[in-house]
């Protein structure tokens, strides 16, 4: 592994390109020219750290303001533009809780180390907050000035409570005293009551109160309102004369604050909320019991430092002054809502509206096996390898694989990694049931999936009162690998392996929302492998060298730069080389170095990457064979695949790793290659060169780091990925269905 880089921050990005345009790897090689050796990494190093990366932080920003520009594409179904409203809100919240909250410590530790780009984090805490600013003001003017018109021009409207018809004021009250009312609790703040500890993004009113006696003269009496949790956040109105509209929940409590105040006088209201630090600090070496740690975490993530406070434009100055003090939070930390504080609530309207011309259409995923029986299913995998694209391809078939070696007296043990199981899960259940035959079970479940960690908590409960041999992973590494394994006795009474390798959790709501790629196969030799994989994590031994798979921590990162090498020596000697890969993020500094001198040395590079990329494309000298498009779209883009072109012998790994540091140097990955031809030659079409010539939905990611959408030559089609494949599929479906209607009517004609 080689040694971080020394940086020299003084010199130019253009004094330095134009050294390295003069060196022999910047004139293109190939052609069987040798160039001349020299210490690329080296040349590297003078340049700034900033010039090289683009900042993490600003890039993922970059990537939720693709997000929200979804919401503002006119061209998108009215519906879907308010899900993805909703969808850049809740982003965001993440983004504060996890990332800046871990800026926000570093520069209260006094920490001056620098980021990758060079940025030291009381500088990147300052660059964070003013693009955070401005992007919460683009997305309450994306729904004051660009979804409610439309909105309202769709008939669905959001009237203020002055503006309901008698009907309508009459429906309101009566579901505030039945509904609201009676779970409302007031909490006062003065000497006698202490600011209230209000639980993590919950939403609450303030309100300044005067009593007859002192009139409105300052300091005003303070009290705080939640609005309750457990109730919707937006109220449907009865329909009247044929059209829909809607309030808010908080604003339904706020017309009526003045009933829980009886004798005082409402002089202002104000809804806010505030987002604290989610960061789970626990200690692994020193945890006994990391289950019950893990959940005293939970506990104080409700209650954690305050990181930013949402409130409303026109707050009031006493009220803005004493919530600084009671959230020791800077100016800079307040967040000014010109509309609703939680944008990420309207996703209820989603919902609530049932009119499906105004969303996008419903999927149909292609079941492309049905097993009728488990022999069926195994004989099927030792024909051949099975691939199945979700949600493209229905995720049952994985579920049944789970499923059917539950119920196969054959099958003696199962294994799976757990990282996000969600509420309800076939497959979990299956793991119970076989553990209940006797069969041996083991559940590798990750507690620390970000945000899951109490729904992994329930199951891996569960797991273990039923007899599954739950196992929590290595001490201070996240196991997000996409694993299961099955061992089998087979008729000549050898044991055999079946196991199935993805890029997504094994959820079957997020695949039905997430693009992901996975292969079940009887491989014997990818079998072992999964095998050793297991062991190594369940029994904390290194893995042992692999001729198949690359598992981080210990050997992705450094085969993924091998390759990126061994594609520079291909193009020198004049072989067919070339990289591409799809990924979710892309900011291991080490691969970025290597995918850089293999630009400089005339390789072509193409790479789609949804959210976090601090790799600059396009960089004359630098990164001019580097090419970098964004694709933000109906369906969450979460397949990750490498390619190495490989002298026309192309390598093709699906794997559950991004490029990033986390991935490859702290946490527990599987890369597996595609073996069969035929299924590498549709990962490779379908997956890959979909992605990389969609000219609709996908974004290119410019030097700067910022994004543009790309423009379309004159006669070029547009090539939308999602709804091409989803058009394959259903073609495919349909024609799989007709050839089977055919076979059962020329059996019955033969009987």
């Amino acid at each position: 592994m080689t040694e971080p880089l020394e940086f020299q921050p003084r010199q130019t990005l253009a004094d330095s390109l134009g050294r390295l345009r003069r060196l022999p790897e910047a004139q293109g090689g190939g052609g069987g020219t040798e160039a001349a050796p020299i210490d690329a990494h080296a040349e590297l190093s003078s340049i700034p750290k900033h010039e090289l990366f683009v900042n993490r932080e600003l890039s993922w920003l970059g990537f939720n303001r693709r997000v929200l520009e979804e919401a503002q594409d006119a061209n998108n179904p009215l519906l879907e533009r308010v899900k993805f409203l909703a969808i850049a809100s809740t982003n965001l919240d993440e983004f504060f809780e996890i990332r800046v909250a871990g800026v926000m410590e570093m520069v209260d530790a006094g920490i001056q180390a620098e980021s990758s780009d060079g940025l030291k984090p009381v500088e990147e805490l300052a660059r964070v907050r003013e693009d955070a600013h401005a992007f919460t003001t683009a997305m309450h003017r994306t729904w004051s000035e660009g979804l409610l018109p439309e909105l309202v021009k769709a008939d669905i409207r959001f009237p203020t409570i002055r503006e309901l018809t008698g009907d309508q004021k009459a429906f309101v009250d009566h579901y505030f005293q039945r509904e609201i009312y009676p779970i409302l609790t007031p909490l006062a703040v003065d000497p006698a009551h202490p600011f209230p500890v209000l639980l993590n993004k919950s939403l609450n009113i303030v309100v300044l109160l005067a009593d007859a006696a002192n009139g409105e003269r300052r300091p005003h009496r303070m009290a705080v309102v939640q609005v309750p949790r457990a109730l919707p956040r937006i109220v449907r109105l009865p329909v009247q004369d044929g059209h829909r509209a809607y309030v808010f929940t908080a604003d339904v409590v706020q017309a009526n604050l003045q009933e829980l105040f009886p004798g005082l006088k409402v002089l202002h209201t104000s809804t806010f909320r505030v987002t604290r630090d989610g960061n789970l600090e626990v200690d692994e070496m020193q945890a006994t019991d990391l289950m019950s740690s893990i959940e005293k975490e939970l506990i104080k993530r409700r209650r954690g430092e305050p990181v930013r406070l949402e409130i409303d434009a026109d707050a009031h100055p006493e009220v803005l002054e004493r919530f600084l003090k009671a959230f020791q939070l800077e100016g800079e930390d307040i967040y000014f809502c010109d509309g609703p504080v939680n944008l990420g609530r309207i996703m209820e309207l989603y919902s609530l509206v049932e009119h499906p011309d105004m969303k996008a259409p419903p999927a149909k995923p292609r079941r492309l096996r049905r097993w009728s029986s488990p022999d069926d299913m195994f004989a099927d995998l030792r024909d051949g390898d099975v691939l199945l694209h979700h949600p493209y391809d229905s995720f049952s078939n994985v579920e049944d694989f789970v499923r059917l070696a539950t119920r196969d007296p054959r099958v003696l043990a199962i294994k799976q990694t757990i990282y996000r199981a969600g509420s309800k899960n076939v497959m979990v259940e299956a793991l119970i049931e076989a553990a209940q035959q006797r069969k041996q079970v083991t559940a590798i479940v990750e507690l620390k999936a970000r945000f899951d960690e109490e729904a992994n908590i329930q199951w891996a409960r569960r797991m273990e009162q039923a007899g599954v041999h739950v196992v929590y992973g290595i001490v201070g590494m996240k196991t997000h690998a996409k694993c299961t394994l099955v061992v089998r006795r087979e008729d000549d009474d050898s044991l055999r392996r079946y196991c199935h390798i993805g890029t997504g959790n094994y959820n079957p709501a997020t695949a039905r929302l997430y693009t992901d790629i996975g292969v079940m196969t009887a491989h014997r030799e990818l079998g072992e492998e999964v095998a050793e994989t297991f062991n190594m994590i369940t029994g904390h031994t290194r893995v042992p060298q692999m001729e198949h798979l690359l598992v981080s921590p210990f050997t992705m990162q450094k085969q993924v730069i091998a390759n990126i090498h061994r594609e520079i020596e291909h193009h020198r000697a004049g072989r067919p080389a070339g990289v591409k890969a799809k990924l979710n993020n892309l900011a291991d500094p080490k691969v970025i170095l290597a995918l850089y001198e293999a630009s400089r040395a005339g390789v072509k590079v193409a790479l789609s990457v949804r959210s976090v990329c601090c790799l600059r494309p396009g960089v004359p000298g630098l990164s001019e064979n580097i090419t970098v498009t964004a694709i933000v779209d109906h369906f969450l883009e979460h397949s990750r695949v490498y390619y190495f072109e490989n002298a026309g012998d192309p390598l093709v790994y699906l794997s559950s790793a991004d490029w990033m540091i986390r991935n490859l140097e702290r946490r527990v990955e599987v890369a597996a290659p595609v073996l069969d031809p035929e299924l590498k030659q549709r990962v490779i079409h379908e997956v890959l060169e979909t992605a990389l010539q969609d000219n609709v939905k996908a974004r290119r990611i410019r030097p700067d780091g910022q994004s543009e959408r790309i423009s379309r030559e004159v006669g070029e089609l547009p090539l939308r990925s999602q709804t091409a494949l989803l058009e394959m599929t259903q073609r495919s479906a349909e024609a799989n269905a007709r050839r089977s209607g055919k076979k059962q009517r020329d059996g019955g004609q033969r009987s």
